[in-house]
């Protein structure tokens, strides 16, 4: 899509031509003759960047850039002026404007300028919109769960997160154990600063070493050139080591070295580095038993056990799996660029009763299936994988409920109210969370007697 300048000079033939040759050149441009009226468009529309004599009746250019710059700080300004006004043009580029033009100009030089300043507003814009994704990707409203076990380990999160420590996450396989660690990350002191992965399960012994602490030329063979280890990439930041307990013992030493002294040498290196790095481990295995068969340090256990987080199967928190569908439903949909606006009661009861052995991963797995197939907005049984009605429902319980109506009641109350948490009771932001209209919403809430309020209650 091409950009969109504003024009403003009281000059109006000059202001129109402007215009007109902009809109040769591919960009959409619309011309005003003084600073209230660029006000005043720009009130109403967006502009990319604004370009403007500094010489104006009434208002003029300097004090118009101080007001776009007050207003809207990611729009350009561009200033035009007489050469015997260069010098003030220098001290406004000091005050914020992009660049100057001198008058007479060439358009073949007011267009390069223009392209300049459009491309660093647009790397400006991205890097914006790449941080605020990554933020609120990050966050604890990610974490998603009402499980009393769940609310635990959020709670723990909280603790951690601003703190140095050492945090060990366990959980079985698919449990979000990288996930929790991200949360803790972009919600520490080191957020600006790298997240680096390794999974000590993936990388064989020989090269883990390497991977971990770099290596230098020669060192053996294949060494072609100096390599930077991952505990370097991560200086000042944060290293989530996946899958620790599957880490050999000889390399189990030296990382112990590492943490207790911030230092270690690349493999062939003699000189030693410093790094400050924080540490989260995680792993599906008892590392007690571990320990005690001789397979992990007790002592680098205990020192990645300083803050312990369990992350809970989802088959012990059977609550969660509504919330957790919705918002994949909703993630993946947007994604897939399809219409999806929830379960059918039948697909919630499948799913509530499964006892999802692969965990989140395997729902997400699931309700990614189920947007590819289903032909409706609304996902239905025949959506989901025959597995769910295949494999043996959960063993504490009847495979069926024995109150159908009350169950799926309770299923619906537990939506309404996680949707109302996160709008803080906006009735329009939680209708649209769950993909119902807003009048559809006010009817269910009072079916069910929710009482809203400052704290949302059943």
């Amino acid at each position: 899509m091409s950009h969109s300048i504003l024009v403003v000079d009281d000059e109006v033939r000059l202001a129109d031509v402007l215009a007109a040759a902009l809109e040769d050149l591919g960009f959409r441009a619309t011309a005003v003759h003084s600073a209230r009226a660029a006000l005043g468009e720009l009130e109403q529309a967006r502009f990319d960047l604004v370009l403007t004599d500094l010489r104006l009746p009434v208002m003029d250019g300097r004090e118009l850039l101080r007001e776009v710059r007050s207003r809207w700080p990611e729009v350009p300004v561009i200033i035009i002026t007489a050469f015997a006004a260069v010098r003030d043009a220098v001290d406004l580029v000091k005050e914020g404007a992009f660049d100057y033009i001198a008058k007479p100009f060439e358009i073949d030089d007011v267009s390069a300028t223009i392209r300049r300043a459009l491309r660093l507003a647009d790397v400006v814009r991205d890097n914006e919109r790449l941080r605020s994704e990554l933020e609120g990707r990050y966050s604890f409203d990610t974490l998603v769960g009402n499980s009393a076990s769940f609310r635990r380990v959020i709670e723990q999160v909280t603790e951690v997160c601003e703190t140095k420590a050492t945090v060990l996450l366990n959980g079985e396989s698919g449990t979000g154990k990288e996930l929790v660690a991200k949360a803790i990350h972009f919600n520490s002191p080191r957020r600006d600063k790298p997240f680096v992965v390794v999974n000590c399960a993936a990388i064989p012994e020989p090269l883990l070493e390497s991977e971990l602490f770099g290596h230098v030329k020669g060192a053996f063979t294949g060494a072609l050139a100096n390599r930077t280890g991952r505990f370097a990439a991560a200086d000042g930041g944060t290293l989530f080591l996946d899958e620790i307990g599957d880490m050999p013992l000889p390399i189990q030493a030296k990382l112990l070295r590492v943490i207790q002294e911030r230092s270690f040498e690349p493999v062939g290196a003699t000189r030693t580095q410093t790094v400050d790095v924080r540490l989260v481990a995680a792993t599906h295995k008892d590392m007690r038993q571990a320990v005690d068969k001789g397979s992990f340090r007790e002592d680098l256990f205990y020192r990645l056990n300083v803050f312990p987080i369990v992350l809970p199967p989802l088959r012990d928190r059977a609550d969660d799996v509504p919330l957790l569908a919705t918002h994949f439903l909703a993630e993946l949909a947007e994604g897939m660029g399809k219409r999806a606006s929830g379960f059918s009661p039948a697909a919630l009861a499948a799913m509530t009763a499964y006892d999802w052995p692969g965990n989140i991963r395997e729902l997400h797995n699931c309700i990614e299936r189920a947007v590819i197939v289903a032909k409706a907005p609304t996902i239905d049984a025949g959506d989901l994988p025959q597995d769910l009605f295949n494999a043996t429902r959960r063993g504490d319980r009847d495979s069926l409920p024995r109150d159908l109506d009350a169950e799926l009641e309770r299923i619906e109350r537990d939506f309404i109210l996680e949707a109302l948490r996160r709008s803080d009771g906006v009735q329009v932001r939680a209708a649209k969370l769950l993909g119902i209209a807003e009048r559809s919403l006010w009817h269910r809430i009072k079916k069910l007697g929710i009482r809203l309020g400052r704290a949302i209650a059943d």
